[in-house]
């Protein structure tokens, strides 16, 4: 069967509806690729939106954290200058406790008779711990006279404790700006008992220290045992 070649509008009538496809497809095509784009780009939109988002959340709770560290830092600083304010308030209600027990101390020294038994007690003290045959007992120069008359009450009682005699000579080489009170030394000087009322404060203070700031300030919730 021959076919009978197609004239020209025929040829044009074809080739025109090949365009038409062709531009169909070609119209199809960049629709595809359109829509293809616009979801790509909604995705990484939405992607750097997410990423600036999280960026911004974690700049907001950084500057969060920093103003919370700053707050607590502020309140330490403000709670430490409270606790040393107190503590230097406290410390300084002890000294002044101190300073009148001293102050009763100097009383002390000053009434003779209840000055001279306390006297004969801490020579007795010395004397018992030293345990020698010569001892030197050395007073403020104001107390030699007070203190050759407790020296002598208290060689004696050593004597009957200890069976033991003892020479006792007393100097007067302490300064007047001590509270009262004696030093012991051996014959050899090499052994020297504090036994000035300055001393005993200061040892009384120290051992009391816990306690009293027990009774006045109560428990110190940093400890758990006091000493």
């Amino acid at each position: 069967m021959s076919t009978r070649a197609l004239n020209d509008e025929e040829v044009l009538s074809e080739m025109n509806k090949m365009v038409a496809f062709i531009k169909q497809e070609a119209m199809e095509k960049a629709r595809e690729i359109k829509v293809k784009a616009d979801e790509e780009f909604a995705i990484e939109k939405a992607k750097l939106v997410k990423q600036a988002q999280h960026a911004i959340d974690a700049q907001s709770e950084k500057k969060r954290k920093q103003a919370e560290i700053a707050q607590k830092i502020t309140q330490s600083t403000q709670l430490n200058k409270s606790r040393l304010r107190l503590l230097q308030r406290r410390e300084e209600h002890l000294q002044d406790l101190f300073s009148t027990a001293r102050e009763k101390i100097l009383e002390l020294s000053q009434d003779e008779g209840r000055y001279t038994q306390l006297l004969e007690g801490v020579i007795i003290q010395g004397l018992l711990q030293l345990m020698e045959s010569d001892i030197t007992v050395i007073a403020r120069e104001k107390d030699v006279a007070i203190v050759e008359t407790a020296a002598a009450g208290a060689q004696k009682q050593y004597n009957a404790l200890s069976g033991r005699d003892v020479s006792i000579s007393v100097l007067g080489d302490l300064p007047d700006s001590l509270a009262g009170g004696v030093k012991l030394q051996s014959g050899s000087r090499r052994i020297t008992i504090d036994n000035t009322l300055d001393e005993r404060l200061k040892l009384l203070e120290s051992r009391m220290l816990p306690e009293i700031r027990h009774d006045l300030f109560g428990p110190n919730e940093n400890r758990k045992f006091y000493t």
